[in-house]
């Protein structure tokens, strides 16, 4: 039986060492895809070898990080920033102001590499939660667009609204790195059937992601999935790496 496999890697753009680690880990390792936070100030180098990558990329829709492309309303702050509490932004969020944040972040997308996403994430998860949820896939259905489904329920959702998106997701963010090269081996050893993702954070620590609480990790999860050892592995067990367009 056929066992298929997105590795994302989410984040492309929050600092200069995770996009670099993101295209290392296309190059050496197992990530196929990724995600561009496109409400961050990308160099045009970086852009450019992303677009020559081959890598599947979508746009990690942000309302939690940083400032909005379309400026102050109901998704900021008093200094115009974006609420970082991903619950709390979703809860104070008006649906046309996500519509129209949402409907901007994709446009800066298709301005910055010439073409559609292949899918639709967000950062920190806010995708999953009302008024965000609708809007996400209300876009990528104009769109034609896949998109992640973290659990049963948002992949019934997903699938509902006729979208299409993996059978199977696995990944996390916490004070420990997730994707280790023991947990990579192990989770592709018992991969099922079927379409998953692994939702993956690969990185450079640099002085940018100081602020972060998942920082080092990034490091670690280059490692995990990143390497020729994770590519060896995935040739042994007779799995087929693909993207979100490959849906």
């Amino acid at each position: 039986m056929l066992r298929r496999l997105i590795v994302n890697a989410d984040d492309f753009g929050l600092t200069r060492g995770v996009s670099a680690g993101i295209l290392g880990a296309a190059r050496h390792g197992i990530v196929t895809s990724t995600t561009l936070l496109v409400t961050a100030r990308i160099p045009d180098e970086e852009l450019a070898a992303l677009h020559d990558s081959g890598l599947g990329v979508g746009v990690h829709v942000n309302l939690t990080l940083g400032r909005p492309v379309t400026g102050r309303s109901s998704l900021t702050d008093a200094e115009g920033s974006f609420v970082r509490d991903a619950r709390v932004a979703a809860a104070r969020a008006t649906a046309r102001d996500v519509e129209r944040e949402v409907d901007a972040q994709l446009g800066r997308f298709e301005t910055l590499l010439g073409r559609r996403p292949t899918h639709l994430d967000s950062h920190h998860h806010v995708a999953l939660l009302v008024p965000v949820r609708d809007v996400v896939l209300a876009a990528a259905r104009r769109l034609g667009v896949a998109v992640r489904s973290q659990d049963a329920t948002a992949r019934a959702r997903a699938r509902s609204a006729g979208l299409r998106t993996p059978d199977h997701f696995f990944g996390e963010s916490g004070p420990d790195a997730y994707w280790s090269p023991a947990r990579t081996l192990i989770r592709l050893r018992a991969l099922p059937v079927g379409v998953s993702e692994f939702m993956t954070h690969p990185g450079l620590l640099d002085p940018a992601l100081a602020y972060s609480r998942y920082g080092r990790q990034r490091e670690t999860e280059l490692a995990g999935v990143g390497t020729p050892a994770a590519r060896a592995a995935v040739a042994a067990l007779g799995i087929t790496l693909c993207h979100f367009g490959d849906l």
